[in-house]
Order: C-alpha cells, then structure tokens, then sequence
C-alpha cells in the first residue's frame, strides 16, 4: 500500500523573530487538514518549542555564526508529522531526560526542572516525539488526525463561537 504525503520544507535562520513564521504556516496547513481549534494550538506548542531549543541551543558560541533551522511538514490523510532540525551542538536525549527525571501529574509548575520544559511539553502535546542527536539535534513529532474535524471552509473565530 502506497501512503500520499506531501511535504512542505521551510528553512529560517536560527534567530528568535522567525520562529513565528513557522507557528503561522503550521497553523495553515493544520487548519487546512482538519485539526480542531485546540488541536492547532497543541500543535504550535510543541513545534514553537522544539525551533526555539535550535535558536536557543544549536549554534551557541560557534562565533557568533547564526545557522539556521530546517522544518518539514509532512502531510498524510490521517496525520502530520514535522520534523525540526539544526546543523548546532549536539546533546545526550536519553541523558537528558534521567537527569531531569520524570514528570507526574503530581508535580507542580513550580518543581518542574528549568530547561526541560520544552521537551515535556513537546511528549505532552503531540502523539509520538522521537528526538535524535548525531550532527545537529532533529527532532520528529507526529500528530493524528483522529478528532472531530474542522470544516474547510469554517473560520477559527467561527468555530470558537460554535
């Protein structure tokens, strides 16, 4: 069986004022496939933090040199899969996260370890995260299309009245 996909690629330079150029074009092409108005926002969350841990982390004290940051977004009928990644500083994922250790329902904003944040909420909000670090760091997160459905042709402001 032949699955369709279409791929949209975006590459911005690793600095903090286009991370919002890739929240507004996921915000699009998720609308357009369907996802729900809170669905949308999970959605921007997590790839919002992932692109700011490579303007935050990849390129840090490579003299001053600005990479830049690759994103995919491949479309499927009953998902979205992105794929964020940079060229920077490399990290130990699994290292990472024995050091911050896990995350209950018991823990409170305040006992949440600073600089893990982003990759809790990224496991948090999308349906798989898969994070790997040779040259760069890429991380992939997918999200299915499984929930009620917006219409096409229906607008946020609209849905959110409804």
């Amino acid at each position: 069986m032949n699955e369709s996909v279409d791929l949209i690629e975006m590459k911005i330079p690793a600095k903090p004022e286009y991370v919002g150029i890739i929240r507004l074009t996921l915000s699009g092409v998720a609308s357009r496939m369907g996802y729900a108005y809170e669905e949308i926002e999970d959605l921007k969350i997590a790839v919002s933090e992932a692109c700011t841990n490579a303007v935050q982390h990849a390129y840090k004290g490579e003299d001053g040199e600005d990479g830049e940051v690759a994103v995919r977004f491949l479309v499927y009928e009953d998902r979205l899969e992105i794929i964020v990644a940079d060229k920077g500083g490399s990290f130990d994922f699994k290292q990472k996260q024995e050091d911050l250790g896990p995350y209950t329902s018991a823990h409170t904003v305040d006992q949440l370890a600073e600089g893990g944040l982003g990759l809790y909420l990224m496991q948090t909000l999308m349906d798989e995260v898969e994070v790997q670090a040779n040259s760069g760091v890429t991380v992939a997160m997918t999200k299915f299309l499984n929930r009620e459905r917006v219409d096409h042709d229906t607008t946020i402001q609209n849905y959110e009245t409804n």
